[in-house]
């Protein structure tokens, strides 16, 4: 189990895990959504698109949010551009399945001008560059998780990334 909890831990096992749950509650809302009122930068925030600015909700396919692991750092995953390999914080949810697992696409951040914006500080992601963030791109690299071992979810934005079902 993630965040220093045991698996013989009958009353954390009792609880699930938050973080699963949560996710669970994005995929849903991604799927259809009802009217709710709650506090407005909640995961849990309906309808989609309403994230930021419950008053003046936006067309909205994604919720996009960040995972975070049991030393409160982010959670990060690589994306292919043309010329490089590149890393994200940002996720969209694709599945929640089985024992809490989930397949999540790889959100890529982009600055002002539409360019890709590298996170990375030589080795690490550099959370200060995460305040440049302006914009997001969908990519075509996903990575499934075990939920259970992430301590905590924060969700950044909904937006439009032209994801459809057919």
């Amino acid at each position: 189990m993630g965040c220093g909890k045991k698996n013989d831990d009958v009353l954390a096992t009792r609880r699930g895990n938050c973080v699963c749950e949560v996710v669970r509650a994005i995929k849903d809302i991604q799927d259809a959504a009802e009217e709710v009122c709650e506090c407005p930068t909640s995961c849990f925030q309906e309808p989609l698109g309403s994230l930021i600015k419950p008053g003046k909700r936006q067309r909205a396919d994604t919720r996009v949010f960040v995972l975070k692991t049991a030393d409160g750092s982010p959670f990060h995953a690589f994306f292919r551009e043309d010329d490089c390999a590149c890393v994200s914080i940002f996720f969209r949810v694709e599945e929640v399945f089985d024992n809490c697992c989930a397949t999540l696409r790889v959100i890529k951040p982009k600055k002002r001008d539409g360019d890709a914006l590298d996170l990375t500080n030589d080795c690490c992601i550099d959370l200060g560059k995460v305040c440049h963030v302006h914009d997001f791109e969908a990519t075509n690299d996903c990575v499934t998780v075990d939920l259970s071992c992430f301590c905590a979810i924060q969700c950044v934005a909904d937006v439009d990334l032209d994801i459809c079902e057919d």
